[in-house]
């Protein structure tokens, strides 16, 4: 009796084991499958369900404090948004680094007479002027979105975003992410383009 229990002791050492490895296995190819599921593909790629959809109908309170050209900077509705003219409205904050980085960008396209409209998300109003007084001002109207409700209702996943608005005030295109260079000339001009030409019809 006591040779077959010595016997055995190791087949049943090993069974063990293989069911201790079991949850490991599963682990470890959720975590894979997760992985690439994060790190694959374009992350200004990501779906929104808005586009083709009026803009959320809001209205925010302007920036307090902010001036361009002596005069105040107003907040916006979707009104605004809807008065015939293609805009951009960008999602930033004094606090976001990639805002910072894609600052130089707004500028220019600002100074190639693009109007936009910037969404200042959680962020206090004296940060807020100090990045723009110290970057500049790239926008014609800055609502304050300081509880994020209004950034929900743009299905705003983080700063910095970029959406394409049409004349008629309907989301044409969403772009995650900072604007490079790249970014602009590949995606961002084309969608622009595309919403200027679908004006009239």
């Amino acid at each position: 009796m006591s040779e077959i229990r010595t016997g055995d002791a190791p087949r049943t050492t090993s069974g063990r084991r293989r069911y201790l490895l079991i949850p490991l296995v599963i682990f470890a190819a959720l975590a894979a499958l997760l992985y690439g599921r994060l790190y694959s593909g374009d992350p200004a790629a990501l779906p929104s369900a808005l586009i083709g959809r009026p803009a959320p109908d809001m209205t925010l309170p302007a920036l307090e404090g902010l001036t361009r050209d002596g005069a105040a900077v107003p907040g916006f509705s979707r009104a605004d948004l809807a008065a015939g003219e293609v805009t951009l409205v960008n999602v930033f904050a004094s606090w976001c680094g990639p805002c910072r980085d894609e600052h130089p960008m707004l500028m220019r396209l600002k100074d190639q007479g693009l109007p936009i409209v910037g969404l200042n998300y959680k962020d206090s109003p004296e940060n807020a002027r100090r990045f723009l007084g110290g970057l500049g001002n790239p926008y014609g109207k800055v609502g304050v979105d300081a509880a994020g409700r209004a950034s929900i209702e743009w299905g705003v996943y983080g700063v910095p975003e970029t959406f394409v608005v049409d004349g008629q005030g309907r989301i044409a295109f969403k772009f995650v992410g900072p604007l490079s260079e790249e970014a602009v000339r590949v995606k961002l001009m084309p969608a622009i383009e595309k919403a200027k030409a679908g004006a009239g019809k």
